[in-house]
């Protein structure tokens, strides 16, 4: 049950970036939950190898390259979702700035109902 409630937090993160951030659209909640998903798949199995590999960098900025990170995962999302579209690099940095900020809260707001 709580994986489903994390999957929901995670897709209407996608949607609350599409709602705010100029130059990103999510057609549908059910693309919107196409996303959560494969969001979490590509986290999962990329996220640690391009971190691995551009280790030196993120240390240099103290982890704020992860962010760059983030955002071109996020643009890469967008190539193979269809209904999801992202039109720069700014639009998917804070894209996925959001989605990251609002799905931590929202993973903390559940976890505190436990």
């Amino acid at each position: 049950m709580i994986l489903i409630a994390k999957w929901l937090i995670v897709a209407l993160s996608f949607l609350l970036a599409a709602y705010y951030v100029p130059g990103i659209s999510v057609e549908t909640f059910y693309t919107a939950l196409i996303l959560a998903f494969v969001w979490g798949v590509i986290s999962l199995l990329f996220r640690p190898i391009l971190i691995f590999l551009t280790l030196p960098i993120t240390l240099i900025t103290f982890g704020l390259f992860t962010l760059v990170i983030n955002a071109l995962l996020f643009m890469f999302l967008s190539t193979f979702v269809k209904g999801f579209e992202v039109e720069g690099f700014v639009s998917a940095f804070l894209g996925a700035l959001i989605v990251s900020l609002a799905s931590w809260f929202g993973n903390k707001v559940l976890s505190h109902l436990k």
